[in-house]
């Protein structure tokens, strides 16, 4: 299911800009620059105890030295609001459904409030406030403290160009002051965009109303192929690790329902609400990351070496702020010492590294989230047998310059009813249904484990504080949503993996078919599909010091069937995962000793899995004429990879994406076109040994039956033309770089309908880039558009050595800077697309030596 930015401009204020601009006012180089902040010299920062040191090096990151944990956190709250204060504005506008405020009347910003509002985030951030440590909210409260002092200082032109750009078109007041719960509903933002599995659900619940067969509908959910792709844990069979629940080939278990035109609205209404909320983080098929750890018996310095690189979506500035955070004398009433990537808006660092312990996180796709079918029947909604009444209450969406908006919210015990939430939605009415059925209305609620307080806000600091693996897991049993694999590793030579996350259990209903992994909607009328608990924290599966040395977490499965938990049906199939463990099982097995070079090598691997499944079936497709041998002729002797040099490249990503086209699109919405990840992979690769499968027909040729020969001579045909359309006649002048390129942007002045100059100002050029979807250089495309360019992709690199933490490199997909006019705002981009890293400075030595710029914050 496609997601949508926020396009705020491109409805509400381009035609403003295009008449002022018109009239001869322009944004000066006064005005782009006004924002930049102060980073020498001496600021007064009111609330500190002492002096806090501020140095930033080559790349504008910032390292902070201070004495007590307040300071620490009030200066990185201040230094968070120099840096990216709008987009922490806007952060906590989407969070607590109140864009409409900032931007004014526009129908994606109150589609987005309506859904928002309808979650209900910023209620369960304030209700979690009360579950905090008295610390946690010390930290928020202090780095809240160190917002607002700069924003006392500033007005808004001051703080970011973009208020300069909606005030032509808006009343744009001074921002309110930061609130502590403002960080914490942030986490509700990063958890729904890494959520589990729920756009897979509603696309097998919506394609089985497309092809009246659940079996056909399996087929495009193939299981994870264990044989060829190994779980994150293959060595853990201990049965201490009691399954929960096992994935389910059996029918959806809703009968004809399902494909009954009146639930299909519903679902369809459901769909519609989610895609309104804006992507923050990431979104869509190829979100995930890679992270693998190496034991010191395998490297050069005899320590252990971590990798991380989050494949998150790309915009400008980049979801990560780098920042290193140090107490002068490091002890129980200071004993932060910690550096890495951190989100503006929220204190602490996410990933990264203290002087004994590096942690990296993947996104673990646990199901956490069910679709509930609902019997509504006035204000009531059925529930084994009996009506009960729906929760309601009434929120008000303020809109700048406009009317306020009325909506009310109704919820089941299972959660808020999401469909019929967009004004031009209504919920679908059932047609009659035989006797003894439970009659009312189709409404679709959403059950989802983010929306009960919990306490990650607690686990971001445990991890910054973790010594050793117990460390981990106490954290861990903290950090409930969203579920991330950490791997870990420590200065005294251990290597780990902990999955944390609040899983649920669900039951197989005896008689039922309705199977119990979650993996289609489920009837909410009856109490034995409910969740049945959720998983014990001890439970959750954990290893330290496999016996092979390594362990790799690239959004595979955990482990194998039946061993621990069962945590979802829906993975990624593991294709980066597998070529990762072949590159370090084949070092290991050499002898080759593993260092920081060559793990960078590892992160820029580009060999095109979809390559190896298909090229040698392609190659033996006999074309016709000349001019469509020449293209395929280029397969003959690729090496498989994707570089942007690579005409060969170019041309397989062109008939993989033909290929999707010419076999699928008949059969499915436009929304649920394939995307072309590891799951179409997977698909196709099944498809290619069954050649009359009914799948290959193309249904919108009349009197023809189309199969597999038909349809792989056609997708390589089209590429040919298609890449002369695009690129040349001749196939030498093609390159995959000059298809597949990421072009940051940004969230609210980036998009399409925004006047050329402010679009030019606000996002960085576009790079050619090399890799794709299901490569560990995981730069991500759709291949269910026109468009070759990138979707979402390694936000940030990252390889610590345990061995000489100094050692450790990163580079950020953009900059540190929210600013355009700073020399950060994209200074990391062009280094990042060509695979180059940066020195990553952490002792006070190294800080010290990399320092150039040195800003004192004194009371």
């Amino acid at each position: 299911m496609p997601s949508r930015r926020l396009r705020i401009v491109a409805t509400a204020i381009a035609a403003g800009l295009v008449l002022v601009l018109a009239g001869g006012v322009v944004v000066t180089a006064v005005t782009i620059r006004k924002p930049l902040p102060q980073t020498s010299g001496t600021l007064e920062l009111s609330g500190l105890d002492a002096e806090v040191q501020v140095v930033r090096d080559a790349q504008g990151v910032p390292s902070i030295t201070a004495g007590t944990t307040d300071d620490l956190f009030r200066a990185q709250g201040f230094v968070a609001a120099q840096d990216r204060f709008f987009e922490m504005d806007y952060r906590r506008h989407v969070t607590s459904g109140r864009v409409s405020e900032l931007v004014g009347a526009n129908e994606d910003a109150l589609a987005a409030d309506s859904v928002i509002r309808t979650f209900g985030w910023r209620d369960v951030a304030e209700q979690e406030w009360e579950l905090l440590l008295p610390e946690t909210r010390s930290y928020l409260e202090a780095y809240a403290e160190g917002v607002n002092a700069y924003l006392d200082s500033r007005s808004p032109d001051a703080l970011g160009v973009e208020y300069t750009v909606l005030g032509l078109q808006v009343d744009v007041a001074d921002p309110e002051p930061w609130d502590p719960i403002d960080s914490v509903a942030w986490l509700k933002a990063m958890a729904w965009d890494l959520r589990g599995n729920y756009d897979d659900e509603l696309a097998r619940a919506t394609t089985f109303a497309a092809v009246r067969d659940v079996a056909r509908v399996n087929e495009l959910f193939p299981a994870y192929p264990q044989d060829r792709n190994a779980p994150i844990l293959p060595e853990l069979t201990d049965e201490s690790l009691r399954a929960t629940a096992t994935a389910d080939d059996g029918a959806a278990g809703l009968g004809p329902d399902l494909a009954s035109e009146e639930l299909q609205r519903a679902l369809a209404s459901a769909q519609d609400a989610l895609a309104a909320v804006p992507q923050l983080v990431g979104r869509g098929e190829g979100i995930g990351s890679n992270s693998w750890v190496v034991g010191g018996e395998h490297t050069a310095s005899g320590q252990p070496i971590l990798a991380n690189d989050p494949h998150l979506g790309i915009s400008a500035p980049s979801v990560w702020s780098q920042v290193g955070l140090r107490c002068a004398d490091v002890g129980p009433q200071c004993p932060f010492d910690v550096t890495g990537f951190s989100f503006a808006g929220f204190p602490g660092v996410i990933i990264g590294h203290n002087e004994q312990l590096a942690w990296g996180l993947t996104n673990l796709g646990a199901d956490v989230t069910d679709f509930f079918l609902e019997r509504i029947s006035g204000e009531q909604y059925l529930l084994d047998g009996e009506r009960i009444d729906l929760e309601t209450r009434t929120e008000t969406i303020k809109v700048n310059g406009g009317d306020d908006v009325e909506l009310v919210v109704r919820s089941t015990g299972h959660g808020p009813i999401i469909s019929g939430v967009l004004p031009e939605v209504n919920a679908a009415r059932v047609a009659p249904l035989p006797e003894g059925a439970p009659a009312g209305v189709y409404e679709i609620s959403l059950g989802w484990t983010a929306l009960a307080p919990g306490r990650s806000a607690d686990a971001v600091f445990a991890i910054n504080l973790a010594r050793d693996a117990d460390d981990i897991a106490a954290a861990a049993a903290l950090f409930e949503v969203p579920s991330q694999n950490i791997v870990f590793a420590t200065t005294d030579g251990h290597i780990g993996y902990q999955a944390p996350g609040k899983i649920p259990i669900r039951a197989q209903v005896p008689g039922s078919p309705v199977p119990s992994d979650g993996s289609w909607p489920r009837p909410g009328w009856d109490s034995a599909f409910d969740w049945q608990g959720f998983v014990d924290p001890a439970d959750m599966p954990a290893v330290l010091d496999p016996e092979e040395g390594f362990i790799v977490a690239a959004n595979q499965a955990v482990t194998r069937p039946g061993v621990g938990p069962f945590l979802t049906s829906d993975y990624d199939y593991g294709y980066r995962a597998q070529r990762i463990r072949d590159v370090l099982s084949a070092a290991t097995e050499a002898g080759t000793k593993i260092d920081v070079a060559s793990t960078q090598a590892l992160q820029l691997d580009d060999a095109n899995p979809y390559a190896e499944m298909l090229v040698r079936t392609l190659m033996t497709t006999r074309l016709e004429s000349e001019f469509d041998r020449a293209g395929q002729r280029l397969l003959r002797d690729w090496d498989r990879r994707s570089t942007t040099d690579s005409a060969a490249a170019a041309y397989f990503a062109a008939v993989w994406s033909n290929l999707l086209e010419l076999t699928f699109w008949d059969d499915f919405p436009e929304s649920y076109r394939p995307t072309g990840g590891s799951r179409w992979l997977e698909v196709v690769r099944g498809l290619l040994e069954r050649p009359d499968d009914p799948w290959w027909d193309d249904r919108t040729t009349v009197g023809v039956v189309e199969g597999r020969d038909e349809i792989l001579t056609r997708a390589l045909t089209s590429a040919r033309l298609e890449l002369t359309v695009e690129i040349s006649k001749d196939p030498s002048d093609w390159s995959w770089g000059k298809l597949h390129t990421a072009a940051p942007e940004h969230s609210v002045l980036g998009g399409e309908g925004v006047p050329s100059a402010i679009r030019t100002l606000m996002n960085p050029g576009a790079v050619a880039v090399p890799g794709g979807s299901a490569m560990v250089n995981a730069m991500n495309w759709d291949a269910g558009t026109d468009s070759y360019a990138v979707t979402s992709a390694p936000s940030m690199r990252m390889v610590v050595d345990l061995a000489d933490l100094d050692a450790s490199t990163w580079v950020n997909l953009t900059g540190v800077s929210g600013h355009p006019a700073s020399t950060h705002y994209a200074d990391q981009l062009d280094d990042w697309a060509q695979g180059r890293t940066f020195a990553w400075p952490f002792s006070p030595a190294a800080v010290d030596e990399a320092a150039r710029d040195r800003l004192t914050l004194r009371p």
